[in-house]
């Protein structure tokens, strides 16, 4: 099989620390985040990848490479002018029409079992599987409807916040007749993971911009085409913005024990403090400063005596318009 990972997006909710590189290229736990990706298609034996390019495409070049060191074969995809999660599939249509592909975010990290949903969508026969999960903390994500068969039958606007607590715990992926719209019910929302047949590029508009749950699913079940569920419980972390990054960050640095993640040629001074922050590279952090839950980008200096927390922290001369947050010295400081 072949694999598509989509890398394209502008990273608006992650600015400022895509000022400078694609949402995919961004560390994470100081690997670019595409990395983790990569590896997921290869541990499943999708080792002919393509991934698609526009903005920043240079700073996926560099962190990929042409696949090898990741037992790989990477085809690059550059957009002109920027596709869509349906159109991106559009101009490498020819490189798709000899079996089924999965096509992947490429800003998760996830242990989801891939061959699972590649079984579900084989066995019904499906033109589209979509790896779906519980949306339990009602996340500002797309509620996916389903009937008794896990078809898809609509995608519909975002879930009402709701506490926690108030929320049925009941695992509805064990219980098929389960409706999303039951309110004692999680709903269901999309992993960005999902596998295709070829078939699926007949309702791919051509030559233009498209997105997969607007312009292609939709045609497709119209057609009275298969679009399945597939309901995954695996761990699943997107990091579409700021507060995602950095809390995803925070829990996996917990996990192994880590206060303070540095990338290479940091230096934190004597009587710095830094606790649960995230630095990239050559990051220093001078004596009597105080750094707390923040991510501080390449190169970012933090003058002596400066108090940073729960922001992220760019140099000024990489930024070329203040979008949000304020410039310091030579930073911007964004809040989280």
């Amino acid at each position: 099989m072949k694999g598509i990972i989509l890398a394209a997006g502008f990273g608006t909710r992650l600015w400022p620390l895509t000022e400078d590189r694609t949402k995919p290229a961004i560390p994470f736990l100081n690997r670019p985040l595409i990395a983790y990706t990569v590896e997921y298609l290869a541990s499943y034996g999708i080792r002919d990848i393509i991934v698609n390019l526009h903005h920043q495409p240079d700073s996926i070049r560099r962190a990929l490479g042409d696949g090898s060191r990741f037992g790989v074969s990477i085809h690059y995809s550059y957009e002109e002018e920027i596709l869509g999660t349906s159109g991106a599939l559009d101009p490498v249509r020819d490189l798709l029409a000899d079996g089924d592909f999965i096509v992947i975010n490429g800003k998760i990290v996830t242990n989801i079992d891939l061959n699972e949903a590649i079984s579900a969508h084989r066995d019904n026969n499906a033109i589209a599987t979509l790896v779906l999960r519980e949306n339990v903390a009602r996340e500002h994500f797309s509620i996916v409807e389903i009937d008794y068969s896990r078809r898809i039958t609509r995608f519909a606007g975002f879930p009402e916040p709701v506490a926690t607590e108030a929320l049925s715990v009941e695992a509805s992926a064990n219980n098929p007749s389960t409706s999303v719209t039951r309110a004692e019910s999680a709903p269901f929302m999309f992993t960005g993971i999902q596998v295709l047949s070829p078939r699926i590029l007949d309702y791919v508009p051509r030559t233009c911009f498209s997105h997969s749950t607007i312009h292609v699913y939709p045609r497709a079940m119209e057609a009275s085409e298969m679009v399945l569920a597939h309901i995954s419980a695996g761990d699943w972390y997107e990091m579409s913005t700021l507060d995602r990054y950095v809390e995803a960050s925070l829990l996996f640095m917990r996990q192994n024990g880590i206060s303070v993640l540095r990338g290479e040629k940091c230096e934190i001074e004597d009587g710095a403090i830094v606790e649960a922050s995230v630095l990239w590279d050559g990051v220093k952090v001078e004596r009597g400063a105080r750094v707390l839950k923040s991510v501080l980008a390449d190169n970012v200096r933090i003058p002596a005596g400066a108090v940073i927390e729960k922001s992220v922290v760019v140099r000024r001369d990489i930024v070329d318009e203040v979008e949000r947050g304020e410039v310091v010295g030579e930073n911007v400081i964004v809040p989280w």
